[in-house]
Formats: structure tokens, sequence, C-alpha cells
């Protein structure tokens, strides 16, 4: 896979398909192989030029320093405590506009999936004339009294602890756990089974994780800069998502003006199999909403 230099950091890139320009922005540990074939497809075949990418921390793209914020700090966050970090979203954000710098592309559909929606907005709120298009799913918007993590599943975690990083099995089976905590009833334990140990035998970033769930927490709520927004946006979530719970989302689209909120009964923190055609045709006519490409 190619990479760039941009915002002082290296990133992992993807880039498919010949339609109109469109940057997925992952969540919080995971990689640009964690979007799903089928759905990045689908995409592709609703007339998208798809580019996605490893995050700082993430995947193969540059891994930073400093400290981050543990599991067991998780009492920290719940009550609302002030968060330090070595970096904040907003710099996430200028990293992915960097990408679409050097990938030459002026405007482009912007989705993020939980933290990725999160940098999403950061890119539209900082950079409005580049993104002619904003999809936000399973996210919130920075305000700490909506769409927080369910406190029995903070228990879980914090439970739980973290593995060996040097364990490739006990590194599988931590992961699959969290994956079935998180996910809503469609759950496939042997596809996830797969898609973790791929992901886990391409890179491990348990420090990088922990930095950017530090940046997540120490960056600003959103709101009211989202107030502001003017770009056609679609607000996706699951009603039965216990990481970011489904008032992250109604925030959302409470804050955004004229925003479509799409929500679904059977997702949790996932991508449900049976829900990818109509989140990418949700994406493809808000996408048809936004003014020409300048």
């Amino acid at each position: 896979m190619p990479k760039v230099v941009t915002n002082g950091v290296e990133l992992e890139y993807v880039d498919r398909g010949n339609g109109d320009p469109l940057l997925l922005v992952m969540g919080l540990g995971a990689q640009l192989t964690s979007w799903p074939d089928g759905f990045v497809d689908t995409l592709i075949a609703l007339g998208f030029r798809v580019i996605a990418f490893d995050n700082r921390d993430s995947g193969l793209s540059t891994e930073m320093s400093g400290s981050g914020l543990k599991r067991g700090d998780i009492l920290k966050v719940l009550l609302r405590r002030p968060v330090s970090a070595p970096y904040q979203l907003r710099d996430m954000a200028a990293d992915a506009v960097g990408l679409l710098d050097e990938l030459g592309i002026k405007q482009a559909h912007v989705v993020g999936a939980s933290m990725g929606g999160m940098i999403a907005q950061e890119i539209t709120i900082g950079w409005p004339n580049r993104v002619q298009s904003l999809t936000s799913i399973m996210s919130n918007t920075g305000d700490r009294r909506n769409g927080m993590i369910d406190p029995k599943l903070a228990l879980k975690l914090r439970r739980q602890g973290d593995p060996n990083p040097n364990d490739r099995e006990a590194m599988i089976e931590h992961s699959l756990e969290l994956w079935k905590w998180i996910s809503g009833p469609t759950f496939n334990e042997a596809e996830a089974r797969e898609f973790t140990t791929a992901g886990i035998d391409r890179a491990i970033r348990v420090e990088g994780t922990e930095r950017q769930t530090a940046a997540i927490f120490a960056s600003r709520d959103r709101t009211a800069a989202l107030r502001l927004v003017r770009t056609p946006t679609l607000v996706v979530h699951g009603l039965v998502d216990p990481l970011v719970r489904p008032s992250g989302g109604e925030a959302t689209a409470r804050a955004i003006p004229d925003a479509r909120l799409l929500m679904f009964p059977e997702m949790g923190h996932d991508l449900p199999e049976g829900r990818w055609s109509e989140i990418a045709g949700a994406i493809r006519q808000n996408a048809d909403r936004a003014p020409l490409p300048v």
C-alpha cells in the first residue's frame, strides 16, 4: 500500500474506484482494513472513489510518543475530569486533510466511524470548503453528557485488563471478546475472528490506542461549532450501541442544521452486514445533496 508524509506524520492509505472522492476515517485503534470489503465495494459501485487510511498511532502509519489513557483511567472520563494527551482530534483531522492535499483532492465526501466520526466532524468544522458532505457513524459531539460508554461496559473493560501484546493468541481472544460486547445481535463470531486475526497480524498498537483514547477526551466539545456547519450531513447510529450510546448520534443530528438521522434497532458499535447496502445508499443520497464540486 502507498504512503504519504503530511503534517509531520506518515500515513498508510488505499485508493480505490474512479468516482466522486470519498474519504473513510476509521475509529479508535482500528485500521484502514477495518472497513468491511463488501461495504467498500458497495460504495464504489455507487460511484465513489474511496480513500481509506490508517490514522496516526494505528496500523502502519506513524507511531507517536507520550502517555495515553489506560483502561484503568476510565473513571476519570465518567466523572468528566480533565484529560491530557500528546495530540488532539484536530491534529488527526489535519492529517486527513493533508492526505487529500497529497492526492490532489480539493473536495471530498467524508465518512467517519466512532472516533473517525469525531475526526470527520473536526475536518468539516476546520476545513468546510474541503468537505462536500459529512457522514458521522456511531459517534458523538464531544459533549460528555451524550454518547458516553454504558457504565456496565466500562466496568467490564476495567476488569478485563490489557493483554500481553507479545502474545498473539491472547491479543486475538481479548479483541474478540471486546467485539462480542460492543456488537449488535447479528454478531458473527467466525467472521469476527478472521477479521480480528488479520488486523492483529498486520499491526499491534496498544500504546497508540491509549494515546488516541486520550485525544478523544482531551478534545473540545464540538456542539457549538457543529451548529455552524452547513454541509449536507447524515448521522448513523445503532440503538443498542453500548460503547457510544445512541444519545451521541441524536446529539450530533440536533447540533447540525438539516442533518438526517438514521438509526437501526439491531446495530451496536459495528456495521451489520445486513445494513451495508442501506447505509451506503444513504451516504450516496446525502452526497447527492451537496453542491457541485468547486
